[in-house]
């Protein structure tokens, strides 16, 4: 394992050029990916295991990270899925009681490549101005690489836009959590980045919790006999997941309730008919204030998204794609980006933060009591037509 104050020289570069310089932090190495900021105090350990950030080197804006160490209980998934990662003052001691390692030997383990030392205020500040841009962090050896060699790498790296993700974080065989709270039916979960705590969530409302990989087909989602369909949040560019979208548009044929998250949100609105975009840096943290039209209550929520669903905020509109009317359910109050969508015509709704929010808050987390009410109507309504 390494240290924890390594004496390994590391850099941060950005494809605009700009550099930082730091110390190396977790493994030593090269890693490039897209450079975003977290504005959580707190749930570090949530984030890093959090599949969503795949392709992405993460920037902490809390300045000490690190203190209540790493441990087996608050992992999101199988791994630390993040490209990078970015802090200022990583912890000198490790201090709570469940802590089973260091921040540190949890990165370096899982081979993720940091840097700490830097002015991780500036950088946010940079990348608030300029928007999420690709970069690299090179340490140890690396970090001595020419600097017109180190901003060649970055600039050749992939952007962010365009790239399908889901095939790098989907489990590759269904995977099935039983109901442990009073039994409604089979729920199909395409994985598309799922975290452990939405598994657990729904399986409490009475789910048996099928966590589908993200090639299923629709006959293989009706071949678990479902009761509903719930899309993931995962990694990505939704514009580059038709496959997803066609399989979620039978699923709406069918008349099937559906509940997204985050990726799923973005995908429901182009099953709708509706596009999505690039945010210049998008919402990533635990503090993002949403507005539930609904009810008119302001939830503070956990976010990881850089893309969003371009949606008309007021009123109702008709499907694109003939699902009938839609309307926007929920809206950030930072900048009106659209939070939720909600069909009237079919059972099917969406937000596009995370209601599980493992490291909190739990503001949003009705919404799994939404749905699964939502479902159970759905059921009753067909038993009284057979009826």
């Amino acid at each position: 394992m390494t240290s924890l104050f390594q004496s390994d020289p590391a850099v941060l570069v950005l494809e605009d050029g700009t550099r930082h310089r730091g110390r190396a932090y977790g493994a030593v190495g090269t890693t490039l990916g897209e450079v975003v900021f977290a504005t959580g105090m707190t749930g570090y350990q949530e984030t890093l295991t959090d599949p969503s950030y795949a392709g992405q080197i993460v920037l902490q804006t809390a300045p000490h990270i690190g203190n209540t160490g790493m441990n087996s209980e608050d992992v999101e998934s199988r791994r630390i899925w993040v490209a990078g990662y970015i802090v200022r003052d990583p912890s000198r001691v490790v201090s709570n009681w469940r802590s089973e390692n260091s921040l540190d030997e949890a990165l370096d383990t899982d081979g993720i490549v940091g840097i700490s030392g830097i002015d991780t205020r500036a950088v946010t500040r940079h990348i608030r101005a300029a928007g999420s841009m690709r970069g690299g962090i090179f340490s140890g050896a690396a970090a001595g690489i020419d600097a017109d060699e180190q901003l060649r790498l970055v600039r050749e790296a992939p952007a962010m836009a365009g790239q399908n993700l889901s095939g790098q974080v989907s489990v590759t065989a269904a995977e099935v959590t039983p109901a442990t709270g009073e039994r409604i039916g089979n729920l199909a979960v395409l994985d598309l980045g799922v975290k452990q705590a939405t598994v657990d969530n729904l399986a409490a409302r009475g789910f048996d919790v099928h966590v589908l990989p993200q090639t299923s087909t629709i006959e293989d989602i009706l071949a678990i006999d479902p009761v509903a369909v719930f899309y993931s949040n995962g990694p990505g560019d939704p514009a580059a997941s038709d496959a997803h979208v066609e399989v979620l548009r039978a699923v709406l044929d069918q008349r099937l309730p559906f509940f997204g998250i985050c990726f799923g949100n973005q995908l429901l609105g182009r099953a709708l008919g509706l596009g999505t975009y690039k945010l210049p840096f998008g919402h990533r943290g635990i503090n993002q204030p949403v507005l539930d039209r609904s009810t008119g209550r302001v939830e503070i929520t956990a976010h990881n998204h850089g893309f969003a669903v371009d949606a008309p905020l007021e009123g109702s509109f008709d499907s694109p794609h003939g699902y009938g009317r839609v309307e926007v359910s929920h809206v950030g109050l930072n900048d009106n980006v659209v939070e939720g969508l909600r069909a009237l015509d079919i059972p099917a709704f969406s937000v596009q933060y995370h209601p599980e929010a493992a490291a909190g808050p739990h503001d949003a987390n009705y919404l799994f009591d939404r749905f699964a009410d939502l479902v159970r109507g759905t059921v009753a309504d067909v038993q009284e037509d057979e009826n």
